[in-house]
Order: structure tokens, then C-alpha cells, then sequence
């Protein structure tokens, strides 16, 4: 048996180890702070998409603790208290999450700048993006302008009948939904991002309202959109940056529309993160945001087919 090894290979991991020496001198030369958070969070994300890994509260505490699913909302804190630009590169942890690029415990990059605006930030994605890959052609679109493209579909104005007969002739299905967004999240992922070309590094913005998250909401040619971002290449969505959500209230609101979600579909409420909160209220600063699968990014540097090749001891070797 070999399952004491590690799945990469040591030339491998030695690329990784390269890799994140660049990433570090990079921030350090544009002076942004390195921070850590802890792992151990008492609320975890609420959206519907993600499940925490639970433990029991190690000093024996009433409530459960949970692994963090992001740094986050440990970062928006230190933002609040005045830190100004910060970055981190932390493990963090996903239920459920496990195949060619997901292991439950991955590595994310996630850095703030209170100094850059939405765009500049997607001018630095890119620029992380190529200290892995190397410099590459460069497409930008709206998420408007993706569906049109290679779907020929208004993701804004299609109905949802005809979201579903896309989808249905398009693909097998084997379920229906009166969920509008969950359309438009299967066709993205389904028939958009197989069709973007893979020699580009390809930057899609302004998704729909209703997938804004913690990002604010604007409108944009009559029509209000999320001011996020999500970085492609190679098929592999690397990044998810926001234009960052600062009103406390608005906040609120959108965790209780997540738990109305999860409710409905039968999962789980996690507790609201008080602690963000208060931060919120103080007031966190006008900033933009951006958080990055460093193991995706280990991949594409290294050439690399599975999540397996490029971590030490995946889930099955733990």
C-alpha cells in the first residue's frame, strides 16, 4: 500500500511552494497587509450553495463551531477595525465537496483593496492569474453579453418557460424548478463556460440582482445588476470578486432571504454572524474584494488534470 504518500509529486509541490513565494512578493510590493483569521468560525455562511463542515465547540461550549467556508467575514472585521488592504491565504473547508477540482479542505486566496475600484480590482485579478499562467489574451463580457453570445438567450428578459425548453433541449434533465436563478446558474455552467474559449483569460461582470450575494446591487442600462465578477481560464473558474456590500441592514435582509431558501429546500439554519454585524454598523470602508481557488491556479501552473496532483494528502489520504 502507498497511501501514505502524497498524491502530488514532490517536483510538483515544489511548483506550488514557488508559486506562492511570487504571490507573497506581489502583495508585498503593492503594500497590501498578510493577515490570519481563524479557521474556527461561530457562524458560518448562509448561502444555499454552500454547507459548513460542523464540530463540536472545543471548550465544551452550548453551540456548535464551524470551519470557515472563506475567510471573509473574519477580513471584513479587521477592514472595519481599519486595516486597510489585506490578503490572506488560508485553508478552507466545504461539505460535500469532493471530484477533479474540489476537495473538501482547499486553499483560498482572498485579499481586499480599500484603495482600488471594481474595475482596478479586475485588472488585478488578471495580473495574479498570470503570474501562474503567464501573460494571455484577455476577453471581458457582461453576463449579458455571455448568454448572447454563446447561447443566444437574454438571461435578463427570457422568461422562465424559456430558461426551461433551453435547457431542455439542450441537455438531459431530469428535474423541474420554478426557480428562476437556478435556470440561469445550470445554462451558465452547462452551455456558457464550456464555450468560452479556453486560450483567453475570460472575465464575466454584472451577473443578475438576485445572485449579488454580498455584492452591491446597481443599475445598468435600466436594469439592476450584481456588481460582481467571476475569472475563467481553461474551462476552470478560478476568482469571484465583488464590488463589496457595506449596509448592515441590507446584509440582514439577505441572510434571512438564505435561510427562507434553505428552509424551503429542507436544509439547515446557520446561525447569523452577530460579530459581522457589529462590524457592518461601525462601518466597513468602501472597498472591492475578490476570493481565488489557489489549488486551481497550483493546476494550471503545473498542467494539471486533478485537484489530486497539485495537494499533498487529499481527503482519501488524510
Amino acid at each position: 500500500m502507498s497511501d501514505w504518500r502524497p498524491s502530488a509529486s514532490i517536483a510538483a509541490l515544489r511548483r506550488r511552494a514557488e508559486l506562492l513565494a511570487r504571490l507573497r512578493q506581489y502583495f508585498a510590493d503593492q503594500g497590501v497587509m498578510e493577515v490570519e483569521t481563524p479557521l474556527l468560525a461561530s457562524a458560518p455562511v448562509t448561502d444555499p450553495n454552500i454547507d459548513a463542515i460542523t464540530t463540536a465547540h472545543p471548550a465544551g461550549g452550548e453551540h456548535p463551531m464551524y470551519l470557515q467556508t472563506s475567510p471573509e467575514f473574519a477580513m471584513k472585521r479587521l477592514l472595519a477595525a481599519g486595516s486597510g488592504s489585506i490578503y490572506q491565504i488560508c485553508k478552507a473547508f466545504r461539505c460535500g465537496e469532493r471530484g477533479r477540482r474540489h476537495n473538501p479542505e482547499f486553499t483560498m486566496l482572498e485579499w481586499y483593496r480599500t484603495d482600488r475600484d471594481f474595475g482596478g480590482l479586475i485588472d488585478e485579478v488578471v495580473a495574479v492569474v498570470q503570474l501562474a499562467v503567464g501573460s494571455q489574451p484577455i476577453l471581458r463580457l457582461t453576463y449579458a453579453e455571455a448568454f448572447a453570445r454563446y447561447c443566444d438567450l437574454d438571461p435578463f428578459g427570457a422568461s422562465l418557460s424559456e430558461l426551461r425548453d433551453y435547457a431542455a433541449r439542450n441537455m438531459e434533465l431530469s428535474f423541474d424548478s420554478d426557480d428562476r436563478d437556478l435556470w440561469l446558474q445550470l445554462l451558465m455552467s452547462t452551455q456558457v463556460e464550456p464555450a468560452m474559449p479556453e486560450d483567453h483569460i475570460v472575465v464575466v461582470s454584472d451577473f443578475p440582482a438576485s445572485q449579488a450575494a454580498l455584492a452591491k446591487v446597481t443599475c445598468v442600462d435600466g436594469r439592476e445588476v450584481a456588481r460582481r465578477f467571476e475569472v475563467f481560464y481553461r474551462g476552470m473558474e478560478l476568482a469571484n470578486g465583488y464590488d463589496e456590500l457595506r449596509d448592515a441592514g441590507e446584509l440582514l435582509r439577505r441572510i434571512r432571504r438564505d435561510h427562507e431558501v434553505r428552509q424551503g429546500a429542507g436544509q439547515s439554519l446557520p446561525p447569523i454572524d452577530r460579530l459581522l454585524l457589529k462590524a457592518m454598523q461601525a462601518g466597513l470602508p468602501q472597498c472591492v474584494g475578490v476570493a481565488m481557488g489557489l489549488d486551481r491556479l497550483v493546476m494550471l501552473s503545473n498542467d494539471a488534470h486533478r485537484i489530486d496532483e497539485v495537494i499533498a494528502f487529499p481527503l482519501e489520504r488524510c
